[in-house]
């Protein structure tokens, strides 16, 4: 009878987990707890905490289920520290004749995991059906396609799954509305305050052992919330469902100087971990639509963002690379700003998502996109130092998740791929979103002069760089128009000012894109030696 090791990683904590499925009697279950994959880069303690707690919790699940469980805790005197080299030695130590793993969610770890498929201790390697879609359905729906545009994408997934459907047309007629999901948060808006989970003696102790081996990372320990165990995760589902949906789609782009969650779900996290699945979501957001408690705008944004988004870019992830790694079509090659490790700039907005990201280890999408994204945008911030930062420091940053999304949406570094232009924007965009403006020096009305918000001459200096790749656009023909224009004397000054800021912005030394895809990454700005 053959005897697997069956490894299970820290983002597949599910019982509907293929590879635990039919297994023989004397199967062992592995789940291993290694410093490499805390270090790679330097992940938020709060997102190694969370992890290394949901794994802990589903171990001692699957034991109670009759499961056989060897768990490498991550100070075993015994453990290697690494993912393949432990699952390695586990396997050897139960005299194993295979080991069994899920596609993992980082092509560095697939790849490693493929050169071993035929080795004298093969590893056999599934694919992941937790998902709506695979890499394979995800191909299928590319070929032949010049763009790969979510919206398409999303209309053939609403049509496969039923969802928000009415016979063979959208329910209310339309596929997407977004249009009506643009408010600014109104002052005085009250928003519910997250669950915040009780603390067992595991995830006390697991906030400890990260304190002590991971304390010197970015990001605060302090007020850990996130769910652990799947009953967690069922309780921040219910929180959303019942307290933020009405009113997630009014005001999803909306920022807040105090609100980091607003109405948004914080549910990534606990779907990356496969503590909730893709499809129970979408269905619970679907049924307070047809009970009438929440509107189809609001319910219709979210199952776009899990059922279309989120499967539309793993799909990009995965039958891009390891190539899709490597673009940088803007040829931006400047370092990561030393601000985003400690948050000290005088731009409130930025100092903000940056504080928020520090002690939450969240920063729902428009502070991505459109504050430090759009910043590292204009800056003309290196591809992989972006990437890197955004994996490093978010709960929920999967790397099949988090680099399309930095790489593609957030630099329009694949080349418009994914989108049809930049998302760049000026101070007026931040200002109109939010209320961060009133409490900065900067004034999102100037252009240029002290006082002058730094994102306005910025934008305009940005466009002028890379006028003969953008100005084609026909999406950006008139903002192109704008600044044609614009007096000799006003470009001028406008490139003075961004010019002289450029020079000035404290930043780590240039990116450069000679690196091996399979090496570690050094971090930036002095961090150790190293990615969501």
């Amino acid at each position: 009878m053959p005897r697997p090791l069956v490894l299970v990683l820290g983002d597949q904590l599910s019982l509907a987990l293929p590879s635990l499925r039919d297994l023989p009697a004397n199967a062992v279950v592995a789940l291993c707890e290694v410093s490499a994959e805390g270090r790679y880069v330097p992940h938020h303690p709060q997102k190694i905490a969370l992890i290394l707690a949901a794994m802990r919790h589903f171990a001692e699940a699957l034991r109670k289920r009759g499961y056989r469980v060897h768990y490498s805790a991550l100070d075993d005197p015994d453990n290697t520290q690494a993912l393949v080299t432990e699952a390695q030695r586990l396997a050897r130590l139960h005299a194993c004749d295979e080991i069994r793993v899920v596609r993992p969610g980082e092509w560095r770890l697939w790849q490693a995991m493929r050169e071993r498929e035929h080795a004298a201790l093969p590893w056999r390697l599934l694919e992941d059906d937790r998902f709506y879609t695979t890499p394979d359905d995800f191909a299928a729906w590319a070929s032949g396609r010049r763009s790969l545009r979510m919206e398409y994408f999303y209309r053939e997934q609403r049509r496969r799954s039923g969802l928000l459907m009415e016979g063979e047309e959208p329910a209310g007629g339309r596929w997407n509305l977004d249009h009506d999901n643009r408010e600014p948060l109104p002052t005085g808006t009250p928003v519910p305050a997250p669950p915040h989970h009780r603390h067992d003696t595991t995830t006390r102790a697991v906030i400890a052992l990260v304190a002590e081996h991971f304390g010197d990372h970015f990001g605060s320990l302090e007020g850990f919330h996130w769910p652990v165990t799947r009953r967690q995760a069922l309780v921040d589902l219910r929180h959303f469902i019942e307290h933020l949906l009405p009113a997630f789609g009014r005001y999803q782009d909306a920022i807040s100087d105090s609100e980091p969650f607003l109405f948004h779900s914080r549910l990534a996290a606990a779907l990356n971990l496969g503590l909730l699945s893709p499809r129970e979501v979408c269905e619970a957001a679907e049924r307070e639509y047809h009970e009438g408690r929440a509107p189809l705008n609001s319910v219709e944004g979210f199952i776009r963002q899990v059922l279309g988004w989120r499967e539309y870019v793993r799909g990009v992830y995965w039958t891009r690379m390891p190539d899709y790694k490597r673009g940088n079509a803007l040829g931006a090659r400047r370092g990561l700003p030393n601000f985003f490790w400690d948050g000290e700039t005088e731009m409130r907005c930025l100092r903000r998502a940056i504080e928020m990201t520090r002690d939450n280890a969240y920063a729902h999408h428009i502070q991505r996109l459109m504050v430090t994204g759009n910043f590292a945008l204009l800056c003309d911030v290196a591809p992989e130092a972006l990437c890197d930062w955004y994996l490093a420091v978010y709960a929920d940053a999967c790397e099949w998740v988090e680099l399309p999304n930095t790489l593609g949406m957030v630099l329009h570094a694949d080349g418009g791929l994914m989108g049809s232009k930049p998302y760049c924007a000026s101070g007026k965009y931040i200002d109109r979103m939010s209320d961060h403006c009133r409490h900065c020096r900067f004034d999102p009305k100037r252009v240029t002069g002290p006082d002058a918000c730094p994102f306005n001459s910025l934008y305009w200096d940005f466009l002028e760089r890379h006028a003969e790749t953008l100005s084609t656009n026909p999406r950006m023909k008139l903002i192109y128009g704008s600044l044609s224009r614009m007096s000799e004397e006003k470009r001028n000054a406008m490139r003075d000012q961004a010019g002289a800021f450029l020079e000035r912005l404290d930043a780590a030394p240039a990116y450069s894109h000679a690196r091996g895809q399979g090496e570690h990454r050094a971090g930036y700005a002095g961090v150790e030696e190293t990615p969501k």
